[in-house]
């Protein structure tokens, strides 16, 4: 009797066709990949310069602003519990 695998359901074994159809399944989705990357607006020097530039000052002006209300909060809760 066994065990008996019903049409349409893969077998155990994974064929070495269908190997090469994923490696070419890659191997095409790597080009359009590559082809997607040339149609994007990439910024200029100056203006990545720029961009970080300002994600860096925002971080700093909050990363003062929680500190100082860490500290505050600090002392607040020490001379509530004495």
């Amino acid at each position: 009797m066994g065990v008996r695998i019903p049409p349409g359901l893969p077998s155990s074994g994974a064929s070495p066709i269908r190997g090469f159809q994923v490696v070419n399944e890659i191997i095409k989705f790597l080009r359009e990949v590559k082809v997607e990357l040339k149609k994007v607006n990439w910024p200029s020097r100056k203006e990545t310069i720029g961009s970080t530039s300002v994600v860096l000052v925002v971080v700093i002006i909050v990363a003062i602003f929680l500190g100082l209300i860490d500290i505050g909060l600090s002392r607040l809760i020490r001379i509530i519990l004495g």
